[in-house]
């Protein structure tokens, strides 16, 4: 049974709402990043659980990226359970790591890069990249959660291939910004 324009109706004005709030809870996180990183004073307190919590969230980011590699691979091999597993693997870790970020920045504060030669631009170059990437990344993967849970497997795939590679990016280039800070930052 086919429904009716009308009852069609409600599910087409569905989408766009739901990237409005998309959008909204989008732009208040990177608001509040913004606001927590460059207005806001940290109290400097280090524990030994704080001074972890990069390498943690580092490894949050690697496993992310593995998980999404896997997730990639399962879809083309068109096993949509295992891919399922995946990405709900990926979106668990990178919200795990984005939980550590916050709450190491809120209590220890930035930690600013010192390294000096042809490694400064390079480190400039991927942290701007992350920053800007990780901006657009979060509302590109919630739409493709909100498009394959709602089953609209058209949509889904088009969002997600753009959605991909920017969060790949996102959690590759977190690490490497770990371990430029970890090992080249040295005045």
């Amino acid at each position: 049974m086919n429904p009716s324009p009308a009852g069609a109706a409600p599910e087409l004005n569905r989408l766009p709402r739901a990237i409005a709030v998309i959008l909204v809870i989008s732009g208040a996180a990177f608001g509040f990043l913004c606001w927590l990183l460059y207005f806001r004073r940290a109290p400097g307190h280090d524990s030994s659980a704080i001074t972890a919590l990069p390498a943690v969230n580092a490894g949050l980011n690697a496993l992310s990226a593995i998980f999404l590699i896997g997730g990639l691979r399962a879809i083309l091999r068109r096993n949509v359970g295992r891919h399922w597993r995946f990405m709900v693997a990926a979106f668990i870790s990178s919200s795990l790591f984005l939980t550590g970020y916050i709450l190491y920045h809120s209590v220890h504060g930035d930690t600013h890069f010192v390294g000096t030669g042809a490694i400064r631009p390079i480190y400039f170059f991927i942290l701007i990249t992350h920053i800007v990437l990780s901006a657009v990344a979060l509302p590109l993967i919630l739409t493709s959660f909100y498009l394959a849970l709602t089953r609209r497997f058209t949509l889904h795939p088009r969002v997600a291939r753009i959605a991909f590679p920017v969060w790949l990016y996102v959690s590759v280039t977190g690490v490497l910004v770990f371990l430029m800070l970890r090992y080249c930052n040295h005045a």
